[in-house]
């Protein structure tokens, strides 16, 4: 289904709930924001003693609140938001991305349980399972190709509590197909949690693919500036949305704080146009790629040359705006490449409206073994690319001098010599 075309309870497309869900104006206090205050308040006055109200009776949509940690008016409306453009009941937005992933985590584990995950994780994801969950929580934990069905459901048991995915995966944009490996979790009764940072709910929408939980860093595309630190948890299952609110506030007290939730809500606005943008963008930037004779090879779901093309077009509305090639050389060759880069940023992260530009292998991924890596494909000569909403012709001008950068080592032996772009990479 399209996002133009999706609507929420009340009748609403995307585009209208991104821009007002949440933070309709309420003319009560005689103000009538119209968009939502930043409640900086640790602590709200409250009406009497009550001794039949318990904290969890409390209700927020009745504006019902007591301590920041439990709920906040800007964080409630960033999660009434989100829940409504995933198309879930419940949401509870943390302090970053890694806290909303640990909560889903562990709100569907108990220690003897056992996680299936993709391999091709984010790299903070994949040591979190080992050395979080496996290796001082006891649950087993099996890394497999969840681009192969087969593989999922060979290794999904009886035991297993969760299957755990990323589609498309960081850096090496490899899909799962969303509606069987939720098909494989409910044959064993497990959930299936997908990270869906990459695409953002206006290209995809697990929950209408089956996923018992979706997390978002909302660092990322749905604060889109890249000046909000934040995660979310979206999900419809009462019980385990439950377990995952107990978590958020209480088990760790991990919130989003009111400011980031202000942040996020004016990000949302232009949520639809930017990502738009980015996709136009990243097409143009892979092409150019795919047609250089630079590099080995581009990872992205829009080219119909990525074995995944398809399954991208039957289950995402869009192909986003990451991608990631391998330039043909030596590593020496990728750091003159990004050390000439001028409307490409070096940093880690994706998803703001900047084009940046990252190396997986000594920056995001730099946690995991060489040899992993290595199996994973995650070589030294890749590089990420999130693509902004610059003019595309800007952004291929400067990827054509980075590769003249490399040319120029070549040609001039003078030039050979990348001790800048190494200090610059450190």
């Amino acid at each position: 289904m399209s996002p133009d075309n999706l609507s929420g309870e009340d009748g609403r497309r995307f585009e209208t709930l991104a821009v007002t869900h949440g933070e309709e104006p309420d003319l009560s206090n005689g103000v009538g924001d119209v968009t939502s205050p930043i409640h900086l308040a640790s602590t709200y006055a409250v009406d009497g003693i009550d001794m039949d109200t318990a904290l969890e009776d409390l209700d927020p949509d009745a504006d019902e609140f007591l301590y920041t940690r439990l709920s906040n008016p800007t964080r409630h409306a960033v999660e009434k938001r989100v829940a409504a453009l995933e198309g879930g009941d419940h949401a509870m937005a943390f302090a970053s991305g890694t806290s909303a992933v640990v909560a889903s985590v562990m709100a569907a584990v108990e220690p003897g349980d056992r996680i299936v995950a993709f391999e091709d994780l984010y790299g903070g994801t994949n040591t979190m399972l080992k050395e979080l969950f496996r290796d001082r929580l006891n649950v087993a934990v099996e890394f497999v190709d969840a681009t192969d069905p087969e593989a999922v459901r060979a290794a999904t048991t009886d035991d297993t509590a969760l299957l755990w995915m990323e589609s498309p995966t960081n850096p090496l944009l490899r899909l799962c197909d969303i509606e069987e490996m939720a098909a494989v979790a409910d044959d064993h009764d497990a959930l299936l949690g997908v990270d869906n940072t990459f695409m953002g709910p206006y290209f995809q929408r697990p929950l209408e693919l089956g996923a018992d939980v979706v997390v978002h860093s909302t660092t990322k595309y749905i604060n889109g500036h890249s000046d909000s630190l934040g995660g979310v948890a979206v999900l419809s299952d009462d019980a385990y949305a439950e377990e995952i609110g107990f978590l958020q506030q209480v088990g760790m007290g991990n919130v989003m704080a009111p400011f980031d939730a202000y942040m996020v809500l004016r990000g949302l606005k232009t949520l639809p146009m930017r990502m738009r943008q980015h996709e136009a963008n990243a097409a143009e930037v892979a092409a150019y790629l795919d047609s250089h004779e630079r590099v080995e090879a581009v990872h992205y779901p829009g080219l119909d040359a990525h074995p995944q093309h398809d399954l991208a077009t039957d289950q995402m509305d869009g192909y986003g705006g990451v991608l990631s090639f391998e330039i043909d050389g030596d590593l020496a060759d990728v750091e003159r490449f990004v050390a000439a880069l001028e409307a490409f940023t070096l940093a880690v992260s994706l998803g703001g409206v900047e084009s940046l530009i990252e190396h997986p292998a000594s920056m995001t991924h730099s946690p995991l073994p060489a040899e992993e890596r290595a199996e994973l494909g995650i070589t030294d000569t890749l590089l990420r690319v999130s693509v902004g909403v610059e003019h595309p012709k800007d952004l291929l001008a400067d990827l054509e001098r980075g590769f003249e950068a490399i040319d120029a080592a070549e040609t001039d032996p003078r030039d050979a010599d990348p001790s800048e772009a190494s200090a610059s990479m450190d």
